[in-house]
């Protein structure tokens, strides 16, 4: 059996989606600050947005979704475990 380091203890666990979902979480931020960049350059240029506005609503709405299943990953976790880490000894 693998040894456990922190949350990892076995693949495909819930710590393992959590940093997934979270990291997922963080590139559509990236990728919704380039869309409206992009709608902005639009804009300027005149052409009509509503398509990519729809688009950015869609992608505002899939981070919802990631947050909230981030937050029913995070309530499943067990807390941390308390007391003394060296055995009650103090340096």
């Amino acid at each position: 059996m693998p040894l456990s380091f922190g949350r990892l203890k076995r693949p495909g666990g819930k710590a393992m989606q959590l940093d997934y979902v979270q990291r997922e979480i963080e590139h559509m931020r990236t990728q919704v600050q380039r869309q409206r960049g992009e709608i902005r350059q639009l804009q300027r240029a005149g052409i009509p947005t509503s398509s990519a506005e729809a688009l950015l609503d869609r992608m505002l709405n899939k981070i919802d979704d990631l947050c909230a299943e981030r937050d029913r990953l995070k309530k499943e976790q067990p807390p941390p475990a308390k007391g003394r880490v060296l055995g009650g000894r103090s340096w």
